[in-house]
């Protein structure tokens, strides 16, 4: 077997980086053309182009800097504790936080403010890593779940640069991708400082694409660490008071929907109902530049609506809130009484279902769970979560659960308790980075 260090196998990595790179680069104009056609109805892609192609402010050389990688809104707001823990364990230091797209700026914007540095992750273009490298100079970097990219892997390795995987999860499927691409994937987890992941499945899928087993540490899901605090809870009080109304109204919510899914829960919606009447659903849509197209699709379909930033509190005759705010979906989860959470009848893999468990309550999702399989068999076999495959399990779901008030709270409880049980990831992952740090 050839050594890691045999002069022709580094030929091999070298020139698979290479075929990449220039892939990358010859790809780049279409990729140009893809933020303007998504800056048609998200205008944001349309801005800030400089910073991924590294173009960034400077940061002055000697400063500890601690970057931290997530890539869009899920994986932000898992980011947001471990972001705090770091400022609180190194207020000496600068947190520069590097998000994908506009919408997980707006959230480390909107939670942080001016308290870190934050601009887009550059692309994975040679020159646009080195340059962003230079001009930020980070002694650790932070990569939430997996986003991995050859690259800026390898540059940080040229430049002395540890990195950590925190929160990592690869599903099947990922990993099958990967394989395809040993050639670029094998130099890349070599390079890795540590990859800390959700499960030991995840963690076998790691090793078997050639991730060194000292490398390699379970910590558990950090979402699991979630802090519903005081003023949120009296918030969400507030709210689902609000949302019910003097008739106590039921309130079922979808949340993080894409397209194909609120037709499916539309259709769900119109049979629930003819038996509840009052029931009010609120509708939230994954991404903003979906809230316009998801309105008239409602009304279309003849639905009365009302929308969350219009500031206004559904009436009696309004059916339907559209979420159509940034930074409230868990503070929606703690006013409604039944969550469907969405990405999963559609093949995206599902989206977060510990926010709702952690609110006690019931949890409704479709069948694509790749993203969250360890969570779901979790909730499962805690009678805390229901899969619905199509409309009519969903009505179905969601009729016998506000039909019985008894079998939802059980339910909810259920739930709870899995979110509960698993708390703990975000201290292990903690000393994890510690040890990188104290090694620097």
């Amino acid at each position: 077997m050839l050594s890691a260090y045999c002069p022709t196998h580094l030929l091999e990595k070298s020139l698979a980086r290479l075929l990449y790179s220039l892939c990358f680069y010859l790809l780049t104009p279409v990729i140009v053309l893809r933020l303007l056609w998504r800056g048609r109805r998200a205008p944001a892609y349309r801005r800030r182009w400089n910073e991924r192609f590294g173009f960034v402010p400077r940061i002055p050389a000697g400063k500890r800097v601690i970057w931290v990688h997530s890539v869009s809104v899920g994986e932000t707001l898992a980011a947001v504790p471990l972001i705090r823990e770091l400022q609180r364990h190194h207020p000496e230091a600068l947190l520069a936080v590097t998000t994908m797209t506009p919408t997980g700026s707006a959230r480390v914007e909107s939670v942080f403010g001016d308290g870190v540095y934050h601009v887009y992750a550059p692309y994975d273009l040679p020159c646009a890593v080195t340059r962003f490298l230079c001009r930020v100079h980070p002694d650790l970097l932070v990569i939430m779940e997996t986003e991995l990219w050859p690259n800026l892997v390898h540059g940080c390795a040229k430049h002395d640069i540890p990195v950590v995987v925190a929160n990592g999860r690869l599903s099947q499927k990922s990993a099958d991708g990967y394989r395809k691409f040993s050639a670029l994937t094998r130099p890349m987890l070599e390079a890795l400082s540590a990859v800390a992941v959700q499960h030991w499945d995840d963690g076998e899928r790691f090793l078997s694409l050639g991730l060194g087993e000292g490398q390699l540490e379970v910590t558990g899901n950090i979402k699991f660490d979630l802090n519903l605090d005081r003023a949120l809870r009296l918030r969400a009080e507030t709210l689902r008071a609000q949302l019910r109304g003097e008739d106590a109204r039921p309130v079922l919510l979808a949340a993080s929907t894409h397209r194909g899914e609120d037709e499916v829960i539309l259709e769900a919606f119109a049979e629930l109902l003819q038996r509840f009447p009052s029931l009010l659903l609120v509708l939230v849509p994954r991404h903003p530049e979906r809230f316009d197209e998801v309105a008239a699709l409602c009304r279309r379909r003849g639905f009365s609506l009302v929308r969350r930033s219009a500031a206004s509190v559904p009436g009696a005759g309004e059916q339907i809130l559209l979420g159509d705010t940034m930074g409230e979906l868990l503070l929606l989860f703690g006013a409604c009484d039944i969550a469907f959470v969405g990405g999963s009848l559609v093949p995206v893999g599902g989206h977060n279902l510990i926010e709702p468990a952690a609110w006690e309550i019931p949890v409704l999702s479709g069948p694509h769970l790749f993203n969250f399989s360890e969570v779901s068999r979790l909730l499962l076999e805690a009678e805390g979560m229901a899969v619905c495959d199509d409309a009519a399990a969903l009505e179905e779901q969601v009729a016998a659960l506000l039909a019985s008030p008894e079998r939802a709270a059980r339910m909810g409880a259920a739930a709870k308790s899995v979110a509960e049980k698993n708390r703990g990831a975000l201290a292990r992952l903690i000393a994890l980075i510690e040890r990188q740090l104290s090694s620097r």
